[in-house]
């Protein structure tokens, strides 16, 4: 098998996913925009071969790199990167190589967020009232349907990124005066705690494996209000949860992907679909996957792609933690002291690269216990800040 990975040594603990692959039998095609011996040696060993060009963004030096693979290797099979940002990218040469994935008249339903609530109502579930906006005027008449607050995110945007809450008319008015030039959603402002349920999907569509999150708060507010984030994961799946996730893999037609669907849990115990995305969860979410349930969820996806190979064996044993920290608090507890004292529950810690640090913090630590309280016991001791 011929697999194209586009971007390899971004992020850096995704190389996994390429060793996996080059482990399973599979040539390892890399095209990035870094110099070959300016890439980790992790990433190096991992790939059959590198193909670098100097822009990404340069759709026909993409295809050339293709070309030159399919010379040297044959028929291409896969083109992957599973980052969100790509995902454009990757139908369009799926459909210029005629490969197996989503195509560019599919890719929509997953990028857009407008299209993603049509199929969430088409499929019985319930959506936050909302809509495209592209004037003052619109977003008025949707406010007068919702009322303040409402949240304005570009429908094909990535993540959180240029994401905000509105709170009255003037805010309206300086968002309108500062919006980039991209189409925006417009929302009802949901009061809730933000679920996750996320795995892996097999080329029908079934899961190989799954598994829920629970967020300290939203992305938005982590980001635009410089807050610390947690999440963990659960060992027991709420049943909503659980159907709810199943019912949206089959209507969006996940099928050999990793999925990140988000939901809304209200006061009221009800789940209100809010985003799929058709890739890994983001940070190293990946890394609580295997933390949590003692598995290789890289060796799992590989053996999918290469092998089609459907089962894999696990049990929840632990809820596993992210906790960030942002360098601009004081903190109760230093890292020494946090390491002393409950080291025996934290199985990673590391800095954060810079690009992800708005979201994740500075700093993060993976922990992971039986227990839940024990795992927010721990978390509250990490995140821990003095008083100003």
């Amino acid at each position: 098998m011929n697999v194209v990975y586009l971007s390899p040594h971004f992020p850096y603990h995704y190389h996994r996913f390429c060793l996996q692959l080059k482990q399973a039998g599979a040539n390892v095609l890399g095209i990035g925009d870094a110099e070959y011996d300016q890439l980790a040696p992790e990433v190096r060993s991992a790939l059959t071969e590198y193909y670098r060009i100097a822009d990404m963004h340069d759709y026909d030096a993409l295809v050339r790199a293709c070309g030159f693979f399919t010379h040297k290797y044959g028929k291409l099979d896969r083109f992957e990167s599973l980052n969100e940002y790509w995902l454009g990218i990757e139908a369009r040469i799926r459909d210029d190589f005629n490969m197996f994935g989503v195509r560019g008249n599919e890719i929509d339903r997953i990028r857009r967020k407008s299209h993603m609530k049509e199929r969430f109502q088409a499929a019985g579930m319930k959506v936050a009232r909302g809509r495209v906006v592209r004037s003052v005027e619109e977003a008025r008449g949707l406010i007068l349907e919702t009322g303040y607050p409402v949240v304005a995110k570009p429908d094909a945007g990535v993540g959180a990124l240029d994401t905000y809450r509105l709170d009255n008319e003037a805010e309206l008015m300086r968002f309108f005066h500062h919006k980039p030039p991209v189409d925006y959603i417009m929302e009802e402002f949901i009061h809730g705690i933000i679920y996750s349920f996320d795995g892996l999907a097999d080329r029908e569509g079934n899961l190989v494996f799954h598994t829920g999150h629970v967020f300290s708060q939203g992305i938005m507010e982590t980001v635009n209000q410089a807050r610390n984030l947690y999440y963990y994961s659960l060992r027991e799946i709420p049943a909503e949860l659980e159907a709810l996730g199943r019912k949206c893999i089959a209507a969006f037609e996940v099928k050999e992907r990793f999925f990140h669907l988000e939901f809304f849990k209200t006061a009221g115990d009800d789940f209100v679909a809010l985003e799929v995305n058709m890739r890994p969860p983001g940070g190293f979410t990946t890394d609580m996957f295997n933390y949590a349930c003692d598995v290789d969820i890289y060796r799992a996806w590989a053996q999918l792609l290469v092998n089609d190979q459907k089962k894999l064996a696990y049990s929840r044993k632990y809820h596993c933690c992210y906790a960030g920290r942002k360098n601009h608090y004081t903190y109760c507890h230093g890292h020494e002291e946090i390491m002393d004292r409950y080291g025996d529950y934290i199985v990673q810690a590391d800095r954060v690269p810079g690009v992800f640090s708005s979201a994740l913090g500075d700093m993060g630590y993976i922990l992971r216990a039986p227990d839940l309280d024990q795992v927010l016991a721990v978390t509250n001791f990490i995140q821990a800040v003095q008083a100003p």
